[in-house]
């Protein structure tokens, strides 16, 4: 069974990370887990601390509520500007599995870094991490597959299915039908299909990570400019496949870099 390290009780000024208007003295901020329940979350790093230690000691209220893994205890929270979600499902090993959940650009190992700070506790706090500090991999949660890889086999068959015949499901194939194909069938399954996406290609381009994916796509298709509309055949079709090719792209890097996928904003 892992061995918990010992964390500190929060200093003597420090509010409740839940206080309204708070003195600053907690680094901590703390947001509702139902209000954030939408946010996409991504894995960071398990802790060998218990959960109620690391809420004791930043004064956060833990929340309950459940998901496809059962029962979850978990608090949302602000800490350097990174969004940062702490949790434990019941029947995993002991420790606090941390994500993250919006934020710029910062690497991982930093964005931890705040965190073990604000606990006073060192990184051998640090079980499992997604930067590769760490080795005790038996006791990953089941939680964090949403996170990795490709979508689901069901979604990757409806992807091979779809680019292969899109004329099957869009009737006139144009880059604005397979577009409205693509954000429909993400809303349906809970952004199972492109969750990640729009934040690869803006990395790709450098800059853009305010914009919806296809404008994001339409920039890496034609990097001189898009054509005046409306589009001829051909360009309707090279939009199409550049489309294609660009998701198609992003499924293999994520399948393998399963760590690299981006963190949605």
């Amino acid at each position: 069974m892992t061995e918990l390290i010992e964390v500190p009780d929060a200093e003597d000024d420090w509010e409740p990370a839940t206080e309204l208007h708070p003195s600053g003295r907690n680094p901590a901020r703390q947001a509702s887990m139902f209000q954030s329940a939408t946010w996409p979350l991504s894995t960071l790093a398990l802790l060998s601390v218990d959960l109620e230690a690391v809420a004791r000691r930043l004064k956060l209220t833990l929340e309950s509520s459940w998901d496809g893994h059962g029962h979850v205890r978990a608090a949302f929270f602000v800490l350097d500007g990174t969004d940062f979600v702490v949790t434990h499902h019941e029947g995993d090993a002991p420790g606090t599995h941390v994500w993250t959940c919006k934020g710029g650009p910062v690497d991982p190992a930093a964005r931890a870094g705040s965190l073990l700070a604000a606990l006073g506790v060192g990184p051998e706090a640090v079980s499992y991490s997604v930067w590769g500090v760490g080795t005790n991999l038996r006791h990953i949660p089941a939680a964090w597959s949403r996170a990795k890889g490709k979508p689901t086999r069901s979604h990757q068959d409806l992807w091979a299915y779809f680019r292969r015949s899109p004329e099957l499901y869009v009737g006139r194939v144009n880059f604005r039908t397979v577009v409205a194909f693509l954000n429909g069938y993400d809303i349906a399954s809970n952004k199972a299909l492109l969750n990640g996406f729009r934040e690869w290609l803006a990395a790709k381009l450098g800059y853009g990570r305010n914009l919806v994916y296809w404008v994001l796509a339409e920039k890496l298709i034609f990097p001189a400019g898009s054509p005046e509309e409306p589009w001829s055949p051909e360009t309707e079709q090279h939009a199409v496949a550049g489309l294609i090719g660009l998701i198609d792209e992003y499924f293999d890097n994520i399948a393998g870099n399963p760590e690299e996928r981006p963190e949605p904003v």
